[in-house]
């Protein structure tokens, strides 16, 4: 069965690069999805191809969703990949741009037919975007972690090389499947503070974009993401000194980044611990605290 549907082809795309961005696991604080929308709309890409979700998808794991149009018509939604393309004149390559969420099964499958897109136009460089939960103050710049094909890339970024080794998401399969055809690919993570985890975060998806502006040579006006990344900085410092314990854990992750500390002082209480409880406290607050 072929899952990958074309409704239009882009031609005459220059040395595309394409970036991709998961939602769900690979997507803490909604920051690389947020990277790539915010890319896509800032470039107004538009959609030209979807990978059918009926063989890649739980829909009890991830369900479709039901809207009303124009009051009476109800549509379904269906958790589709989609495929954008971007042209940007003054800049040295175009954009393909996926999105979606992460498949719930046949990942090798799934990643061909990102392949066999990828082929099909020409792409030169996949980039895929991630972010993960980790040990960091919201109040640090945003640390970005990297893997690349190329390992010149990875000095040329000046980024920190990952070393993690576990259980993966779609993202690190999806580039064994690219080193297989031979494409060039990359990827970059933003750590995102765990203990406030179920807020959106703007000023790491700001720093992803940074990010890949310098790995493909394309530039956006960010001034809303910056402004956006500025506000959510200032409410959690505002939450976080209304609770002293959740104050004390940041002061010390504070201190730890400044020494560059590969680790968090162990009398630090969990980190679990502390993310539900600083959860409970925003609850308590409402929605507005968020």
């Amino acid at each position: 069965m072929q899952s990958l549907h074309w409704e239009q082809r882009p031609d005459g795309l220059r040395a595309p690069a394409l970036v991709c961005a998961f939602t769900g696991w690979n997507d803490a604080g909604d920051s690389a999805s947020a990277a790539l929308q915010f890319v896509g709309s800032s470039l107004q890409a538009t959609r030209f191809a979807t990978i059918d979700p009926e063989e890649f998808f739980d829909f009890q794991a991830t369900r479709p969703k039901v809207r009303i149009l124009d009051g009476r018509t109800r549509e379904i939604s269906w958790p589709e990949t989609e495929f954008y393309a971007a042209r940007v004149p003054r800049a040295p390559r175009d954009l393909i741009l996926l999105q979606g969420p992460e498949p719930s099964m046949r990942w090798r499958a799934y990643c061909q037919q990102i392949v066999d897109l990828a082929e099909a136009i020409g792409v030169q460089l996949v980039v895929t975007l991630g972010s993960l939960l980790a040990d960091v103050p919201h109040s640090a710049p945003v640390s970005i972690t990297g893997l690349a094909s190329d390992d010149a890339l990875i000095d040329r970024l000046d980024l920190r090389g990952a070393s993690y080794e576990g259980p993966t998401g779609i993202t690190a399969v999806l580039h064994d499947a690219c080193a297989a055809a031979g494409i060039p690919s990359a990827s970059l993570w933003a750590s995102v503070p765990h203990y406030v985890a179920a807020a959106p975060n703007p000023k790491a998806a700001l720093a992803l974009t940074r990010k890949l502006e310098g790995l493909v040579g394309v530039s956006v006006d960010a001034s809303e993401l910056e402004e956006a990344s500025a506000d959510y900085e200032r409410q959690v410092s505002l939450a976080v000194q209304s609770d002293p314990e959740v104050q004390a854990f940041v002061e010390r992750l504070e201190q730890a980044a400044q020494e560059e500390a590969q680790e968090v002082d162990p009398t630090v209480p969990s980190g679990d611990v502390l993310a539900r409880e600083f959860q409970r406290f925003l609850r308590q607050r409402g929605p507005d605290a968020q």
